[in-house]
């Protein structure tokens, strides 16, 4: 049974996509999204909304977290924000199912595949997913195929060549580096960033945090330890193991 606490964290969660959600779609441009904990509730009037809740966690400490947003006078009603971050908190999911296949993840993902429950991130970089995550990324030669790989890098970080004829480099703003888990597989046959290169953060669209390989063989994806923490509550709340079974691709 899924704690009170537990919903609240997840509930904190849906508000923060949801504001991420909208500014993608540009429902406000001009968005400013600022997310902090804070020891007592605030009242915020003005420019911006605030939307405030209190949690008791089961250990007894008083938490209040606020999601505050800031925007433009005159580029999108109160009436419209609330309504596009309502619809979002109250409709929907924070996960979807999605299948896998080929051995480039094994033994992550079955070297026949499996169904995952991946984390939808609408706006990625590196304040959302982080090195050491497996996430789900559009494939750079189709961009309506879709990619399961483990983020090996990102913007800032140098990258060394075991070929000394390669020159190095350091990743570019917006740039990753991703790698297919199976070390048996020659670069080809894993299609990841040592054949096609750095790739943009923003074709990144979830993070993998839950695989089944068979309906005796399943468990959580080892991600970074921040993204597992942050990912525990969304976890803990959608995970549907038996509706996994039934979508499975055998």
């Amino acid at each position: 049974m899924v704690s009170l606490s537990t919903w609240c964290r997840y509930l904190v969660h849906k508000i923060e996509y949801s504001f991420t959600l909208g500014w993608k779609n540009n429902l406000g441009k001009g968005w400013k999204i600022k997310s902090d904990y804070q020891s007592m509730m605030k009242i915020m009037v003005g420019k911006s909304l605030l939307v405030p809740f209190q949690f008791v966690p089961h250990f007894g400490q008083s938490w209040t977290h606020s999601v505050v947003v800031s925007y433009k006078r005159g580029q999108i009603s109160d009436r419209e924000l609330q309504d596009a971050v309502w619809k979002n908190v109250f409709q929907g999911k924070l996960t979807y199912l999605h299948w896998s296949k080929g051995e480039a993840m094994a033994p992550t993902i079955g070297e026949q595949g499996g169904t995952l429950l991946v984390r939808k991130i609408p706006s990625a970089d590196p304040g959302r997913v982080f090195v050491g995550d497996v996430i789900v990324m559009k494939d750079p030669d189709d961009s309506d195929n879709y990619l399961v790989r483990r983020l090996a890098a990102t913007e800032g970080y140098e990258m060394v060549s075991k070929d000394e004829k390669d020159e190095p480099f350091v990743l570019e703003k917006d740039q990753c580096w991703v790698l297919a888990d199976n070390e048996k597989l020659k670069p080809k046959e894993a299609k990841d960033s040592r054949l096609f290169g750095p790739v943009p953060m923003t074709g990144i669209v979830g993070r993998v945090i839950y695989c089944l390989r068979t309906a005796v063989d399943h468990g959580p994806v080892q991600n970074s330890h921040y993204s597992m923490r942050k990912d525990s509550p969304v976890l803990e709340v959608e995970l549907d193991v038996d509706d996994m079974v039934k979508n499975h691709k055998s």
